[in-house]
């Protein structure tokens, strides 16, 4: 089964890591993926589009996603400035980084038809970080919601690539927001 999932953040909010550490810990599980941005000369600050494909089988299609099963909105900012839910597959999911509840979340994009989740990921990264890095507890949480890789995957991945307290901080933050994700 293919799945496909879209990122919607800034430029220097870490879209493309968060993409890839995904495709990476599905990886370790045996899957096939693909993770790749969509930008161009945008400096920090400007929406960036992150993809991330999970297969179960080889992956043919390389092209950007058109039709996801799943958003992820990483930047609560975005909202009502990016039409994050073009596309989203009838019955997808949004997992959004946001203090307002499914249910908010669900009438202010307008979506009759999806699984809407929420997670304080910014509250959840300024508390464990004492920064507003929050692109990894949305891992946290995309993963409690669609668990497309394992959690020790996921851990050996995020401290492979942000080793020492800084890998154990991030860790931190996407368990704390996979316990904290709320959903309608």
């Amino acid at each position: 089964m293919l799945v496909e999932v879209r990122w919607h953040g800034r430029g220097g909010q870490g879209i493309v890591t968060v993409s890839r550490l995904l495709a990476q810990a599905a990886l370790i599980d045996g899957k096939y993926v693909q993770a790749f941005p969509e930008f161009g000369p945008e400096r920090a600050g400007a929406p960036v589009t992150g993809f991330t494909r999970i297969s179960d089988e080889p992956i043919s299609i390389h092209s950007r996603i058109y039709n996801p099963e799943i958003i992820v909105l990483v930047d609560p900012t975005l909202l009502g400035k990016v039409n994050i839910v073009e596309g989203l597959v009838e019955g997808g999911t949004i997992v959004a980084n946001t203090e307002m509840g499914p249910s908010e979340i669900k009438e202010e994009l307008n979506v009759d038809n999806a699984k809407v989740y929420t997670v304080d990921a910014t509250r959840i990264a300024l508390d464990i970080l004492g920064r507003p890095i929050y692109n990894t507890a949305m891992l946290g949480a995309l993963l409690k919601v669609a668990p497309l890789a394992s959690m020790d995957s996921m851990v050996k991945v995020v401290m492979d690539r942000f080793p020492g307290t800084v890998g154990e901080k991030n860790v931190a933050v996407i368990k704390g927001a996979y316990e904290e994700v709320k959903g309608y």
